[in-house]
């Protein structure tokens, strides 16, 4: 038995024809390959569907959506106001559940997990920044970054430390007492983005994270996510916006609740 270049193990039998070592080596290397692209897909989802019922009505925001992020990528997805980007979003971020088909988060069918394991799963691998902040307006700036290790267990002392030096790293070391109506909205969002990454989650989801946010603010929360991409994060940002798709690696378009026919490269 030996291990050659190419992730290709070879076993030999003394009885073995050439031919069935050859087709033994070709079957181990692709399970191998297969192996190694499944541990890269770190978001998969399989014929994604999600109805609402409105009233008399059904609207249907997904219709059969199927896309694969591998760890590490930096992905935008865009599409019109009303295209299914933002359900798909809280689908993935794993705050709504879909109408049908499956999805699986790192390895994991999430549909499968109890309600306690999904949030503790949700709260340990995703970290979110939305167009409204969504910070807590009677906490100071150190408070709300440390709530997500508050929820996580961590103590007091602990949590205060990371969250100073995470708020230091997007420029905030300043400001740890403010509320956040004392804070630009350019600052404001780096606090959702500090409040997002503090517990050091596999996944960032941005759901137009420029969107209220002046051109120059705006720039410089796109260039914290680069960062962040650099660093070995996988960050997906939902945008209508050609000029924030742009900055991703990748652009999966959504219309009507549809993939459209191929992804666009970065």
């Amino acid at each position: 038995m030996g291990l050659e270049p190419g992730l290709a193990l070879r076993i030999y039998f003394p009885t073995q024809s050439l031919n069935t070592r050859f087709m033994l080596t070709i079957s181990l290397r692709s399970i191998v390959w297969l192996l190694w692209i499944k541990l890269m897909e770190i978001i998969k989802t399989d014929r994604l569907v999600k109805d609402y019922d409105l009233g008399k009505i059904k609207v249907r925001a997904l219709d059969g959506v199927d896309i694969v992020i591998e760890s590490g990528e930096f992905v935008a997805i865009m599409g019109p106001s009303g295209s299914g980007k933002s359900t798909l979003m809280h689908i993935i971020g794993c705050l709504d559940s879909p109408s049908e088909g499956e999805y699986y988060l790192d390895g994991l069918l999430v549909s499968q997990m109890e309600r306690r394991k999904l949030a503790a799963v949700r709260n340990a691998k995703i970290g979110f920044v939305f167009q409204s902040f969504n910070l807590l307006p009677h906490l100071n700036v150190l408070k709300n970054v440390e709530l997500p290790l508050m929820y996580a267990g961590m103590g007091s002392k602990e949590r205060n430390r990371q969250a100073r030096n995470i708020l230091d790293s997007v420029g905030l070391s300043d400001r740890l007492r403010h509320k956040p109506s004392e804070l630009s909205g350019g600052q404001r969002q780096r606090v959702a983005i500090a409040r997002a990454i503090v517990n050091s989650p596999s996944i960032l989801l941005a759901d137009e994270p420029t969107g209220n946010l002046d051109s120059t603010s705006g720039g410089d929360i796109l260039e914290i996510f680069g960062q962040l991409h650099r660093q070995g994060n996988t960050v997906i940002i939902v945008t209508h916006d050609p000029n924030v798709a742009e900055r991703a690696d990748r652009i999966i378009q959504i219309y009507d609740g549809k993939i459209s026919d191929g992804d666009i490269l970065g």
